[in-house]
């Protein structure tokens, strides 16, 4: 199935600069597998050693968040949009 990952900017470099990069994939790892595979460069940024997406990363089908569906193991119906979203952290406490 083809799905679109929508690539956020500061990951655009390893992605050769695309913001949206169609992928195969009918689970949300499939399809993450397929979008590491077209641009390795992702893989440190998105998963940490043991494989697993880095707690800092959120991936979102359409408009839900995968956490509270299945996580990876959520399915993607052909034409739907992964979105990856990094965590932002900082800022300053009055």
């Amino acid at each position: 199935m083809s799905v679109n990952v929508m690539i956020p900017t500061a990951l655009r470099s390893y992605a050769g600069d695309q913001a949206c990069i169609p992928c195969t994939g009918d689970t949300v790892a499939a399809a993450l597998a397929s979008l590491i595979e077209q641009h390795p460069g992702l893989a440190n940024h998105l998963r940490a050693k043991d494989g697993k997406l880095r707690s800092f990363v959120n991936v979102y089908l359409d408009d839900e968040d995968v956490r509270y569906l299945d996580g990876e193991d959520t399915a993607v119906p052909a034409g739907a949009t992964l979105t990856i979203v990094p965590s932002i952290a900082g800022g300053w406490l009055a």
